[in-house]
């Protein structure tokens, strides 16, 4: 099969073309054919700094995390699933999983989910980590119908998602952007838009909440702009963080009483910890898309397997407004 391997991690320029064998079907798995895989930024991450990150394959690695495509055959103990069915996850590209910069992947069963009938593969591919984190950290943070909730950066690949889970599950949902497109597209996901640049944290939290502060703030900025999640967040309020390796002051996270939980989604990729879980949450997933209340937005920008380097490159830049997504 076709793939694109990092042998010396670093600059997007890394990735070489490769011919390998289809990967060997194993008990509890599923062979897919790859349809479309998307690019995180974790993925870049692991390009640049390699064995400086304790998730990061050995080279030659195979990366790549989120797909969708087509089962071709399905291995012993798996009942749920069957040949020629649509499938969408997040499964391989770390440690020692190989990843989805290829055409075939043998993927956990329990890391996968039939792919929602009214997307496509390009935005079934978009979805996987961004949607499972995001789904994972509003229901650890205990969103209620009714609550204000503030999202973190709404325009961004997870925070896109929170947005839109926010409001099927009945909240009021505010989110900080930083410029007109960001704000224009936050508008449109059904969120109230907050300029970060010209509105202080207290400014808004008086504005939208008379000045009572957030039930739940998800954060899907994290490192410094914790601070201002634990400014913005209510009385016994509940942060939910995406990135929070970071010196802090909890002072005022003490003060308020704030319950702060920590999303990292791949931690059952990584150590087999209830895979089962994400299995779970993709179906989930599956049903909110089908009831048409998530849809990904996706980067204008087209690339193929080739083009992964240039991918990559995009999503660094600052400039992809949505996933960038890869046809395989």
């Amino acid at each position: 099969m076709k793939a694109m391997i990092v042998n010396n991690f670093g600059d997007s320029d890394v990735f070489e073309s490769m011919e390998l064998p289809k990967p060997a079907l194993k008990p509890g798995h599923v062979r897919v054919k790859i349809e479309a895989t998307s690019v995180n930024t974790v993925d870049t991450m692991i390009r640049q700094m390699g064995p400086e990150l304790p998730l990061s394959p050995a080279a030659p690695a195979l990366l790549g995390m989120d797909f969708a495509g087509v089962i071709e055959e399905v291995g012993e103990n798996v009942s749920e699933y069957n040949i020629g069915d649509e499938v969408y996850g997040c499964a391989g590209g770390l440690a020692d999983l190989p990843g989805t910069l290829a055409e075939y992947i043998v993927a956990d069963a329990n890391l996968i989910g039939l792919k929602p009938k009214n997307l496509n593969m390009r935005e079934a591919a978009a979805l996987p980590l961004v949607a499972i984190t995001a789904y994972e950290g509003l229901q650890r943070a205990g969103i209620k119908a009714g609550q204000n909730v503030l999202v973190h950066g709404g325009s961004g690949g997870v925070g896109h998602v929170a947005i839109q889970l926010a409001r099927h599950f009945g909240a009021n949902v505010f989110s900080t952007g930083g410029g007109n497109v960001q704000l224009e597209m936050i508008q449109q996901l059904g969120a109230t838009p907050i300029n970060y640049v010209t509105e202080s944290v207290e400014d808004y939290v008086q504005k939208h909440t008379n000045g009572a502060g957030f039930d739940l703030v998800f954060d899907s900025v994290g490192g410094a702009n914790m601070a201002k999640s634990f400014e913005a967040a209510a009385l016994n309020g509940q942060v939910a963080s995406t990135v929070s390796m970071v010196e802090l002051d909890l002072t005022t996270a003490h003060f308020k009483g704030l319950s702060l939980h920590v999303v990292f989604m791949l931690i059952p990729m990584l150590h087999d910890f209830h895979r089962e879980k994400h299995g779970a949450i993709l179906k989930a997933l599956t049903s909110i898309v089908e009831a048409g209340d998530l849809k990904p937005v996706l980067d204008d920008s087209v690339f193929f397997l080739a083009d992964v380097g240039k991918a990559h490159k995009r999503l660094e830049s600052g400039k992809a407004m949505g996933k960038v997504v890869i046809n395989i």
